[in-house]
């Protein structure tokens, strides 16, 4: 039991560190997960949430997007264990099934990005000036920096890299079968005309908070640092979002669930937060 509760009270990012197959682990689990649903709703005749698709649907939409969002939101405040400690990791890994990331990948880069904020080569996500070329480069970066991340772990050998090689299949496979599960438990009407949509409006605005908060529209090669935006369309979400563009609080007390609602950070401050 108390391996149980060690499992469900700590991050990914330190479990990652005392196993070097704890990705294998992780991604088992949901493997297993997916198919125990899929039999489930099978043996039962589930045949998704609402059925036929009316026009009447289309007003849930706004509703799906923020929820989206505020997953994403709750994901994020997870990897700072800035839920009580007995239900952070649930919630963490609850919200990431929902924007399909999935807890333990989001939580070991965004630990690494904090840790090399600002640094061109090992920060997950290094801004641009194009927000659509950060954005490819946010997707590519991930995968690259979590092989990354186990190298500098476990080394850098052949070993090590055909491994990787086969987690990343594994991991792909996995997020196909989660996915998967989802159209199945929605039914195609609302898996296709709610969850679809709303997951790619949640990754963009992901993306997007990333990059604005960054010192995009002030950018100069190099300057990239962590910035408060508090104005028009920002300041209506930092209200709706729990503060998340308040990025430069957020880097300076990372454990903060609200840094709207904290004073402003001081200059040179520590932004580190790890689970060690």
């Amino acid at each position: 039991m108390t391996a149980i509760a060690a499992t469900l009270t700590s991050l990914p990012f330190k479990q990652l560190r005392k196993n070097r197959y704890f990705y294998l682990y992780y991604d088992g689990f949901y493997v297993l997960l997916c198919l125990a649903a899929l039999g489930a709703m099978a043996a039962t005749g589930h045949e998704g949430v609402i059925g036929e698709f009316r026009a009447a649907h289309w007003s849930l939409l706004p509703l799906a997007c923020y929820l989206q969002i505020v997953c994403s939101v709750f994901v994020h405040n997870a990897c700072h264990k800035s839920f009580p400690r007995s239900i952070n990791r649930i919630v963490g890994e609850l919200c990431g099934v929902v924007v399909l990331t999935r807890f333990a990948s989001w939580e070991v880069i965004h630990q690494r990005h904090h840790r090399y904020t600002d640094d061109v080569e090992k920060d997950p996500h290094p801004v641009e000036r194009s927000y659509w070329k950060f954005l490819w480069h946010t997707i590519y970066n991930v995968e690259k920096q979590l092989q990354t991340i186990y190298f500098e772990l476990y080394g850098d050998s052949p070993e090590t890299r055909r491994y990787e090689k086969r987690r990343a299949y594994f991991s792909y496979v996995t997020n196909l079968l989660a996915i998967f599960t989802w159209y199945v438990f929605l039914g195609p009407e609302a898996f296709f005309f709610l969850f679809v949509p709303a997951s790619i409006l949640g990754f963009l605005h992901l993306v997007h908070f990333n990059w604005s908060t960054h010192n995009a529209f002030g950018y100069v090669p190099g300057d990239f640092r962590p910035i408060n935006l508090d104005t028009g369309k920002y300041w209506i979400g930092n209200r709706i979002f729990f503060g998340i563009y308040m990025h430069q609080n957020h880097h300076d007390r990372p454990s903060v669930f609200h840094p709207l609602y904290m004073p402003a950070p001081a200059a040179g401050a520590s932004s580190a937060d790890d689970d060690s």
